[in-house]
Order: C-alpha cells, then sequence, then structure tokens
C-alpha cells in the first residue's frame, strides 16, 4: 500500500509550463537631427516682361527663342525713322532757338530789348532742349534690350508686327535659373509646435547648418546641390493657413526649372533625447490610440500609452509614454498579455538587405 501510494503521488505532481518568450529592445536615449519634408516648387530668381516703351513697328528680332540673353543685350528693333526724324527737327528748333537766345542776351546789356523778352526766349529754349532730351530717349527706345541677363521664352510678336507702349501682353519674358528659388507653404500648426519645441529645449539648433536644406527631385533623386533656407515670410496665406519658406538653390546645369514639383528637407533642430522604437512594436487601441507592452522588472507585461512625432525610416519617434532602460516588446506580442509573466530575450535586427 506504501508503495502504491508513492506512485500515485508521482503520476499527478503539476508541472510549471515553460514561459512564453518575447523579443524586446532596451529603451535608449540618443541624439537625432531632426528634419522636415515639405512639398514646394521652383520660381525663377529674377523675371522680367519685356513691354515696348513706344509704339512702332517691330523691324527685326534679335534674338533665339530659349537662350540665355545678357543684361543690355538688344532683342528687337522697332523701326526708328519716325523717331529719328522728330529728334533731328527738334534738334533743328533748338539750334535756331539757342541762336535768338544768345543775341537777346547780347542785346540785353545795352538794354535795347526788355528782360521780358529776354525770359521768353531762355523759357522756350529751355522747352525746346527738354524736348529734344525726350525725342532723344524716344529714339533710343526704338531698341529693346533686355534688362536682366537669363533664359528668354517664346516671342510673342514676329517682324512686322505692330506694338504700343506698355501693352498689356509682353513680347517675350526672361527668367533668371542660377540661383533658382524653391518656395515651400509651411503650416502654422506645424510652425507653433516648432517654436514650443525650441522654447521647451527639446529642440536645439546649430547656426552654422541650421538654414542649410536639400532638395529630392519629382523623380526621387537627391539634387546634388544644397541650398539655403534664405526667409520665412510673416504673412499668413488665409486660404490654408501656410506661410511660406523661401530657399535659393544653385542651378548651374540648368536642371531645375521654373515651376517644378520638388521636395525639401528642412533641418527643424537636434533632439539629444530622442527615443526610437521599431514601428513592429506598436500597436493600436480600438480608439487608434499608440500604444506598447513592456516587460517591467519583475518579468511581467505593462501596457504604455504613447505619443508619437513621426516615422524615422522604419522607427517611431516617441516623445512621451518610455523612459530609458525599459524593454518594449518587439516580437511575440501576440504572446504577452498585460499582468502575464513572459521571458525576456534580445530582439536581433535582421541584417540589411
Amino acid at each position: 500500500m506504501v508503495l502504491a501510494a508513492g506512485c500515485s503521488g508521482g503520476k499527478n505532481q503539476a508541472v510549471a509550463p515553460p514561459l512564453p518568450e518575447v523579443a524586446v529592445i532596451t529603451v535608449a536615449a540618443q541624439s537625432l537631427l531632426l528634419t522636415t519634408e515639405l512639398p514646394g516648387r521652383t520660381a525663377p530668381f529674377l523675371i522680367a516682361d519685356i513691354r515696348p516703351q513706344v509704339n512702332g513697328l517691330i523691324q527685326k528680332r534679335l534674338f533665339t527663342e530659349g537662350a540665355d540673353v545678357q543684361a543690355g543685350q538688344e532683342l528687337y528693333r522697332i523701326d526708328p525713322a519716325p523717331f529719328q526724324a522728330m529728334y533731328d527737327k527738334t534738334k533743328a528748333n533748338l539750334t535756331g532757338l539757342r541762336l535768338k537766345a544768345d543775341r537777346l542776351k547780347e542785346a540785353l546789356v545795352s538794354k535795347a530789348v526788355s528782360q521780358q523778352e529776354f525770359d521768353d526766349a531762355d523759357a522756350a529754349l529751355k522747352q525746346a532742349e527738354a524736348e529734344l532730351e525726350m525725342a532723344h530717349i524716344n529714339l533710343e527706345y526704338t531698341k529693346i534690350v533686355a534688362p536682366i541677363s537669363g533664359r528668354i521664352g517664346k516671342s510673342t510678336v514676329t517682324d512686322g508686327a505692330i506694338v504700343t507702349a506698355y501693352q498689356p501682353m509682353p513680347l517675350a519674358i526672361i527668367q533668371q535659373m542660377d540661383p533658382i528659388y524653391v518656395d515651400v507653404p509651411q503650416s502654422t500648426a506645424d510652425l507653433l509646435r516648432l517654436q514650443r519645441r525650441l522654447a521647451d529645449g527639446r529642440l536645439t539648433r546649430d547656426a552654422n547648418n541650421q538654414n542649410v536644406v536639400q532638395l529630392i527631385l519629382e523623380d526621387g533623386t537627391k539634387y546634388p546641390a544644397e541650398g539655403t533656407l534664405q526667409f520665412r515670410d510673416i504673412s499668413v496665406d488665409p486660404s490654408t493657413a501656410t506661410v511660406i519658406l523661401r530657399m535659393v538653390f544653385p542651378n548651374p546645369n540648368g536642371v531645375l526649372l521654373p515651376g517644378m514639383f520638388v521636395r525639401t528637407a528642412v533641418k527643424e533642430g537636434a533632439n539629444d533625447q530622442a527615443i526610437l522604437i521599431p514601428q513592429q512594436a506598436v500597436m493600436r487601441d480600438p480608439k487608434g490610440t499608440p500604444m506598447a507592452l513592456i516587460v517591467n522588472a519583475a518579468g511581467a507585461v505593462e501596457a504604455r500609452i504613447l505619443t508619437l512625432d513621426r516615422a524615422i525610416g522604419d522607427r517611431w519617434l516617441v516623445t512621451s509614454g518610455l523612459t530609458t532602460g525599459e524593454r518594449v516588446i518587439v516580437e511575440g506580442l501576440q504572446k504577452a498579455r498585460p499582468g502575464a509573466a513572459v521571458k525576456a530575450v534580445p530582439f536581433e535586427v535582421p541584417p540589411a538587405r
């Protein structure tokens, strides 16, 4: 009977099941330079609409459409004949008035003429001089020149066209594209968020490279040259609640054309206590609130509500909910339940492909 009882007790003894195994990472703060990608469009550094300043007939177009032109280069020639005739007529009239004024000045010394007669002649002389100057200006305006250097577009008129002074439609447009502007809208909400983080000390700025900006082209390639953040506009667009950031990029090869859609990487600042965890470690509750499971010092699972800033690669930047040294579960989440004991093993990062 004693032997039987001993054998029976050995078979009924309960064996504890093994603890579920989960892979964890240990939270560690690190220094991280935060950047924001913002969409924008390129704009010419300088732009000039070419319009005539006198009425006349286009005698000749003197440039090649799409070519680079230099400031002061003649682009169009308006028929100068009527303006030359007016200049010659005014010049001849001026010569006669100058001789008359000289004679009256000599006669005034001997009191042969009155002061009023001389004053009238002198006023007529000055008026004629002004008219000659205006005639000379109009004659020069028959040569339509480039006010800036840059690339000129298509011509809207041909030889023989009649044009009018300061007409609404430009004859052509010149755009300077090296350097070139990139205008980027930034929401006021993002601007206020950034200002708060700088004021709280969560972000610090490096004055030496803070204004350096990188550019990503439409096809996803990185533009080889870095740009400079020139200024942030002080006016908010009420229809979009955004302010414009204007950046300047070198464009020696003409890769960037006005109106292109691009993305910019703008530096916000450095976070010296940044916490990054793999995206697979973050879950969502039924309300969509992000959360993670950790293994506490007693080996039990705890749930933590997180506040996420942004995704950086395959990781989340966590602004609250975790502290340095805590162990976050990355793999085995389906086996972990809050309050349950688990066996924590280090998470092995898969090799990069």
